[in-house]
């Protein structure tokens, strides 16, 4: 017999019993398995299991989870880097991944080695489930392979603790200390000798607890790039000097830092980044202890900033100091630009801040929390539809699921989630989440029916903790944390009544969509009683103020009377005098308050309101955005210089200043209204579902120079202030009255009245220049 022949055999005979390759089967068959070593936090486990393949599979696919996070290698190649959602689809639920192997594996033997490291502790982004484990099942072609008793386990002996400070409370993650001297080197390679290795500790078939029922990951594995060199790497010493090293990066950006050194036994090597201390308290840094001759690290700790510091013991030979940039994958695919270079940088700095606040869920900055508040997350989804590629709507989805999955009994709902130690309800974000500008905004621009049923119970849940008072007034709920803003003058009454009045305006629109017409019959008369007693109890001549607002008239609650249709058209004089006067929100509700300058017909006072609040953000070397108007004490909360809720920027200049906005849900139809204010030239790019959608208006003496390019099958509003006497073809030079009903190429004037012309735009989309002249 030869030596396959007696590999099939054995393996046709007992693989169910002994956990290896096995017949196809449905569900988890396999077992979670740990080390026989107890799960202290930020321990480190390494699996391995070799097996026989008869020929190389045309199909494998492996599914596995862990807690906390996993590295794999098949026959030595790395396969994923840094696996595993941070544990919480839903309470005591873990997720899992699902992952294409085929390509790595061999006929003959091979190996399959895990990396696990185990958080071990609650933060607001993860729960803990008190146990590091790893469960893997493939399926190879018509065989399985199973994690059970049979595979070998050990803690990695050279990740340790590193001394304090460690990490704020708010994160799972700890610090990262390598002891080079006691590396287990070329231990994911096949021929490594494992045989004093113990075999692991088998725990259950899921959904086994204390890591409860498995939920696949809904979102891609992360974008991680090869290692590449600092901006100024020609400057590194190549023997150190003992000063620390100052290595620059591109960007605030999502980072593993690598270095190839030489040094002397047990000296240490510690890594932080500039943003070590971001938003006032520690995060997380690396250190690394030498052995003997040359050698490799990259630490595994993701880490934030513009500029990695080395701290290296004098004398130590640098052969090479590099990163590996990581993410979330998708690609930055939206753009804006105009004549203002100013606007563009703004722009551009929104989403790069928007990009560096995604991982394993949205969160409201990459530093001292790394939490999905969902503040942050309403204001994210909206940026994503402008800034990112489609693949970012999985994430805004898994948020939106997230949320509702952690509801409480009581019905109450809070954020941040998944979470272990934070459960505080802040009842005005609540209501801004489940309303039109939170999950009905994800709707509108999406078109994702499947996650506005399924989380739509949750939603009327909820608001059936509010009441509307005998006054016709929403009644406040206090909540956990009464939060409004941060910053003064907050009118309190406005802002509980207008987001009350956002979120029944949701809850209409999605009960509409899933035929609950009853309940949205309920909620249009909820929302008349309230828009009635809105107006009566908080209007003045000084704008919008509840009986007992002291202070300042709030911009930010006028602003949400406006973009909610709470405020009366007839006060625009007052409303936008408040609005451009008034200084009060932080950057969180700034985004409202210019958007209402918009609604009001404003433009021209939204752009300069703009640039003048945002002036000092686009003025800094700082890529990222902050969280106050100030960075660290300056600042609110904790002064982070990297928040995304303040790139409410992003979406008004692609929203209102380009003009593109969906029309239908997904983008089947799409309007194109823009409000050039002061600015010559326009040209922005939006991501669609549909597929990219560019337009393009430039400025010449008494010509506008119009392109409007859609995807197949998308139609496209062009709605034009009525300020010009005529289209012009620019390849036929054919030109066209603003008559409604003529056609010109590809579009079609559909209507005109005084004050505006709308141009029906098909897939074929529009190049011509429209003639400005006096109106008879």
């Amino acid at each position: 017999m030869t030596r396959l022949q007696r590999a099939l055999q054995i393996l046709s005979l007992s693989l169910a019993a002994s956990g290896g390759l096995a017949h196809a089967s449905t569900g988890w068959e396999a077992e979670w398995i740990t080390a026989d070593t107890p799960s202290e936090p930020n321990s480190w486990q390494s699996f391995r299991r070799s097996f026989t393949l008869p020929e190389k599979p045309g199909r494998a696919e492996a599914k596995l989870a862990c807690d906390s996070k996993y590295w794999l290698w098949i026959n030595g190649r790395l396969v994923v880097f840094e696996g595993q959602l941070k544990r919480g689809p839903r309470p005591q639920a873990t997720y899992f991944d699902r992952v294409d192997i085929a390509e790595y594996l061999r006929r003959g033997e091979n190996c399959v080695a895990v990396l696990v490291g185990y958080f071990g502790k609650d933060g607001m982004s993860h729960q803990d489930s008190g146990q590091c484990g790893l469960v893997f099942q493939a399926q190879i072609d018509h065989r399985q392979l199973f994690s059970d008793d049979k595979w070998k386990a050990v803690r990695h002996p050279a990740y340790q603790q590193t001394d304090p400070p460690h990490p704020n409370w708010r994160l799972p993650e700890s610090n990262l200390r390598f002891d080079a001297r006691l590396d287990m080197q070329g231990w994911t390679e096949g021929h490594y000798d494992d045989s004093e290795w113990p075999s692991a500790k088998a725990l259950g078939t899921p959904p086994a607890n204390p890591w409860g029922a498995l939920v696949e990951r809904p979102v891609p594995q992360w974008r991680f790039s090869e290692p590449r060199n600092y901006e100024n790497a020609d400057s590194f010493p190549s023997v150190s000097t003992g000063e620390p090293i100052i290595a620059q990066l591109p960007y605030n950006a999502q980072v593993n830092p690598i270095l190839d050194v030489e040094g002397s036994q047990g000296d240490k090597i510690r890594i932080q980044t500039d943003n070590y201390r971001g938003g006032s308290e520690p995060n997380v840094r690396s250190e690394y202890l030498v052995r003997e001759g040359r050698q490799h690290y990259e630490s595994l700790g993701w880490m934030n900033g513009h500029r990695v510091i080395y701290e290296v013991p004098k004398g130590t030979r640098i052969y090479g100091l590099k990163y590996r940039e990581t993410g979330y994958d998708a690609n930055l695919a939206g753009a804006f630009t105009c004549s203002n270079q100013r606007l563009n940088t703004l722009w551009k700095k929104s989403q790069r801040t928007l990009y560096i606040n995604m991982r394993d869920t949205y969160f409201d900055c990459p530093d001292r929390e790394r939490a999905q508040w969902w503040g942050d997350v309403t204001l994210e989804l909206q940026q994503a539809f402008y800034a990112l590629d489609r693949r970012s709507d999985r994430l805004g989805s898994k948020a939106i699921r997230e949320l509702a999955a952690w509801q409480e009994e009581d019905g109450t709902l809070f954020s941040p989630v998944p979470a272990g130690n934070w459960n505080k309800e802040l009842p005005l974000q609540m209501l801004a989440s489940v309303g039109r500008y939170g999950y009905w905004e994800y709707y509108r621009h999406s078109g994702d029916i499947d996650t506005i049923r399924a989380v739509y119970p949750s939603v009327r849940r909820y608001l059936q903790l509010w009441q509307l008072g005998e006054d016709g007034l929403v009644i406040q709920r206090k909540g956990d944390w009464t939060w409004g803003d941060w910053g003064a003058n907050k009118d309190m009454p406005l802002l509980y009544n207008a987001w009350y009045y956002l979120a029944l305006d949701g809850l209409q629109r999605m009960a509409s969509l899933l035929g609950d017409h009853k309940a949205a019959a309920e909620c249009a008369k909820s929302k008349a009683r309230l828009h009635a007693a809105f107006h009566k109890t908080f209007w003045t001549p000084q704008g919008y103020r509840s009986p007992g607002h002291a202070g300042p008239t709030d911009d930010r609650g006028n602003a949400l009377a406006v973009v909610s249709g709470l405020a009366s058209r007839a006060n625009t004089e007052v409303l936008t005098k408040v609005l451009v006067e008034e200084r009060h929100a932080s950057p969180y509700m700034e985004k409202y308050v210019i958007e209402a300058l918009f609604h009001l017909g404003e433009g021209d006072s939204a752009v300069s309101r703009l640039l003048d609040r945002y002036g000092p953000m686009i003025d800094s070397p700082i890529t990222t955005l902050w969280e106050g108007w100030g960075v660290g004490e300056a600042g609110y909360g904790g002064g982070s210089y990297n928040h995304a809720w303040s790139g409410g920027p992003l979406t008004l200049l692609s929203q209102y200043v380009a003009g593109v906005d969906p029309l239908e849900p997904g983008y089947a139809t799409v309007q194109i209204s823009p409000v050039l204010a002061s600015l010559s030239d326009v040209e922005c790019i939006v991501p669609s579902p549909r597929g990219r959608i560019a337009v393009s208006f430039k400025d010449s003496d008494r010509t506008t120079s119009v392109s409007v390019r859609l995807p197949d099958g998308v139609t496209a509003m062009l709605r034009l202030n009525r300020d010009w006497v005529g289209l012009v073809d620019r390849e036929t030079s054919e030109s066209l009255e603003p008559l409604a009903g003529t056609s010109i190429g590809g579009a079609r004037i559909r209507d005109v009245d005084d004050n505006q012309i709308t141009i029906e735009i098909g897939s074929e989309g529009l190049e011509a220049n429209l003639v400005r002249g006096p109106r008879d």
